[in-house]
């Protein structure tokens, strides 16, 4: 059975609707051959060179990302640039590039319900919804159905996301009852989250005078990184695209990434 490029986009977009993303994104088909047919499919949260040479070693003409290659229009695409290179990387060895980003973090069932369930909580209400749709948008207010300490969230955090250290504000005994968790980059959400009667956020990306006056406030934050509230649930995401190929019959392996890793070294 013939199964080519613009199906996978058809079966992408049917779970993560374009019209979902942010404004300021870029999502879809970043290069490629809608006609071409796909043989494999390599998933990761970047486009790295480490990450086209893996697609190249393991014979995958075809790369599924979280974070888009072609974030804003370039100028130019030469190997003078680090964008230019992997666009013409990935021409030359004709391997096809599709990128889901926040229309994926909105979309019931995306990234960030996914975190939420890794997390071992119950089912996240919407922090800011989607125009127009409710059920979609950008982070979870989980309600906790027993109060868990700071301290005891962190190791939570840590565990079931595989995180070895994360950055934190807040007093470890102070008792949470309502979580906001955004993942990724969620500092421009701290007010709407406050706004919502929570005590802790769960996100990445923080910035010290965001964190100092929020601590201020009273606000917990954990910050366990860009990478390391996105990670595992893209490896999950990856399962659930092999089911929706296998569904259809289609002898299409997904692979997860092994060389796309946290640029940040902890010691």
């Amino acid at each position: 059975m013939s199964f080519k490029v613009k199906d996978l986009c058809y079966i992408i977009e049917e779970f993560a609707p374009k019209n979902l993303k942010e404004d300021y994104d870029n999502v879809g088909l970043m290069v490629g051959n809608t006609e071409a047919e796909v043989n494999s499919v390599l998933m990761a949260l970047d486009c790295t060179l480490d990450v086209i040479d893996e697609a190249v070693l393991k014979k995958c003409n075809t790369i599924v990302t979280h974070h888009p290659l072609l974030f804003r229009r370039p100028n130019s695409i030469t190997n003078e640039t680090l964008q230019g290179t992997k666009i013409l990387r990935l021409a030359e060895n004709k391997i096809n590039l599709y990128s889901a980003h926040t229309n994926f973090d909105s979309v019931q069932g995306g990234l960030n319900d996914i975190i939420v369930e890794l997390l071992g909580f119950g089912r996240g209400k919407v922090i800011a919804a989607s125009y127009g749709n409710d059920n979609s948008g950008i982070g979870r207010l989980v309600e906790l159905r027993t109060p868990i300490t700071l301290e005891n969230l962190c190791l939570n955090v840590k565990n079931k996301l595989g995180i070895k250290k994360l950055r934190y504000c807040g007093n470890d005994n102070t008792k949470i009852y309502k979580v906001a968790i955004i993942n990724g980059s969620g500092q421009d959400f701290f007010e709407s989250s406050k706004k919502l009667g929570v005590q802790c956020i769960i996100t990445g990306d923080t910035s010290y005078h965001y964190v100092s006056d929020y601590n201020e406030l009273g606000m917990c934050i954990i910050d366990a990184g860009h990478f390391g509230t996105e990670w595992p649930a893209v490896k999950v995401a990856a399962s659930k695209l092999q089911s929706a190929l296998d569904e259809r019959k289609l002898n299409i392996d997904v692979y997860v990434s092994n060389s796309n890793v946290d640029p940040y070294k902890i010691k």
